[in-house]
């Protein structure tokens, strides 16, 4: 799981460079006014000494205060570039491995927000930490040096420090709850947003734009108010320590100036002294870090929730030699208090055409999910020919099963990787191919199979081929989800027979709103209300009313 503890852990190469540089840094910073303040004394009338010497040291302390700047910030870059490039892997491991009813809780949209901006935010924490704490090495060392001048230079300069240091925690407290509910808000834009953009063929068809533009905007008053309580918590904190922080300077400037004219320190400590309480002056601006290091907080907090999704476990057996026989055992799932599916039985003989049919919100996609095993069960248990699916290894499983959908999601860089998932086209992705009638229209195309799939102008019914395509080469179960709707009447023709004349290589359980098809399978199962209503042959099924009216 994602905590700030483990992304300090992850930039723990750059973090000990990021630290040394930032104190290194800061001891320059310490130095630098005892240094002036020699060189000060140095020039005075009654001291007689030469100076150069105490310049030519405060040059190099201010070269090396630059060298030190410059290494933080490439140091900071490159430790914030890494683990960026971790944590969005990991995220999008997590995700993928914990399935769509593992991260089901997040809309698409949240979802990217989170594993994209708050993830750059998160980030920032290892940096902005160390920023944080070598923060304190000049307080505190201007502090004990006061001290070493003149206890009550050091009396004032603590009074001033402590309200700044005041100020500062007031501001760390109030800024982390504000901005964790700005990154809620823009995660909830983000979520409208993706939802209409996948939606837009039916706005545009419904001419509903301007509403869809109403609800997505309807949050921006509430992004306004909370990026506007951000700023003004920031501008008074701000505004705070511009006050405090002068006063801090104020104080030390006339107790040193008392110590001065009773000669208990010397002009050049008086000098270093002022510089101290500048110093001590200038923690008011760490308002920005503190501010990042909350935003930092609140990142964490989002993109834990997404590295707490639980993955799809695997079991590691293969399966034995067998024709594809399923089994369905008192499998039940349930959607909150609704049944989805309930104690279905079912026991389906190997290699046959299994057609599910029954009318909208039955559960035939469901059924579905869980005999391919993108869903498990809330209680019950599917086997494949006798070995329960959650017992099987991840590649066992997928080689054995496919999983053809209406909306195919087409992943690749071409049509080639479409279909062999990143492989380049093989004798069995061709054959794949040929049977769902790909070949066809691949063949049209100027480059073939290598054709970027993003260029490739595919209707709706060529996107559900390729689909099919990428699911053919299972070995034992072929599941179709409707994954025939889009196609014409001839090509879904030649699909069936296909399908059909498998000669029992394989089991195929195929999802379906047409009679024609259910009267080409071997067996169907008539789904009511997530429940098995009749299993039998399509003709002996047909003279039962309520079956035909599931067909519409």
């Amino acid at each position: 799981m994602t905590t700030f503890g483990a992304v300090l852990r992850r930039g723990r190469g750059w973090l000990p460079l990021i630290g040394a540089a930032a104190l290194l840094g800061n001891l320059t910073v310490l130095a630098l006014p005892a240094v002036l303040g020699r060189a000060v004394d140095a020039i005075s009338p009654t001291a007689h000494l030469d100076p150069s010497g105490w310049v030519l040291v405060a040059c190099g302390l201010i070269a090396l205060g630059i060298l030190c700047d410059v290494v933080e910030v490439i140091a900071g870059t490159a430790c914030v570039a890494g683990t960026a490039a971790w944590l969005r892997h990991g995220l999008v491991a997590r995700v993928l491995a914990a399935g769509p009813r593992g991260v089901s809780q997040f809309d698409t949209g949240d979802l990217v927000s989170r594993v994209s901006s708050n993830a750059v935010d998160a980030v920032r924490a290892g940096p902005a930490t160390l920023t944080a704490v070598t923060a304190a090495v000049p307080p505190i060392g201007s502090l004990v040096l006061l001290l070493l001048i003149s206890p009550w230079l050091a009396a004032a300069f603590l009074g001033g420090v402590l309200l700044v240091v005041a100020v500062l925690w007031l501001f760390a407290r109030r800024t982390a709850e504000i901005s964790l509910a700005y990154q809620e808000t823009q995660g909830r834009i983000a979520a409208t947003l993706t939802e209409a953009l996948a939606g837009l063929r039916t706005i545009a068809a419904a001419g509903t734009a301007q509403r869809e533009e109403e609800r997505i905007l309807r949050l921006l008053p509430e992004l306004h108010a909370r990026g506007l309580r951000t700023w003004q918590l920031l501008a008074r904190s701000g505004a705070q320590a511009a006050v405090v922080g002068p006063l801090v300077l104020i104080a030390v400037l006339a107790v040193g100036g008392i110590e001065l004219v009773d000669h208990r320190i010397t002009a050049g400590e008086y000098f270093a002294a002022a510089q101290y309480a500048v110093i001590g002056a200038g923690l008011g601006s760490l308002t920005s870090v503190l501010g990042q290091l909350a935003r930092a907080r609140a990142g964490i907090a989002r993109v834990a929730e997404v590295s707490a999704a639980l993955p799809v476990a695997y079991g590691a057996l293969s399966l034995p030699v067998g024709p594809g026989r399923l089994v369905f055992d008192e499998v039940t799932v349930r959607a909150g208090d609704e049944l989805l599916l309930d104690r279905i039985h079912l026991d389906l003989p190997g290699g046959a055409a299994v057609a599910v049919v029954g009318s909208s919100g039955a559960g035939k996609s469901v059924l579905a999910a869980v005999a391919g095993r993108l869903q498990d069960p809330d209680s019950g248990q599917v086997r494949l020919d006798g070995v329960p699916l959650g017992a099987l290894s991840h590649a066992a499983l997928r080689q054995a099963v496919g999983c053809a959908f209406e909306r195919p999601a087409l992943v690749g860089s071409t049509v080639g990787d479409a279909i062999g998932v990143g492989v380049v086209p093989t004798d069995q992705l061709l054959a794949s191919a040929r049977a769902t009638h790909v070949h066809e229209f691949v063949s049209r195309m100027p480059d073939g199979y290598r054709t970027p799939l993003a260029e490739a102008p595919l209707s709706g019914g060529e996107a559900q081929r390729l689909g099919l395509a990428r699911a053919w080469a299972a070995e034992r179960l072929l599941i179709l989800d409707d994954a025939t709707s889009s196609l014409d009447t001839a090509t879904e023709r030649q699909i069936t027979e296909t399908l059909m004349g498998d000669h029992h290589r394989r089991t195929r359980l195929i999802i379906t709103h047409r009679a024609a098809t259910a009267a080409r399978a071997d067996l169907v199962i008539w789904l009511d209300h997530g429940r098995v209503r009749a299993v039998g042959h399509h003709d002996d099924l047909w003279r039962d009313a309520a079956y035909r009216k599931a067909f519409g």
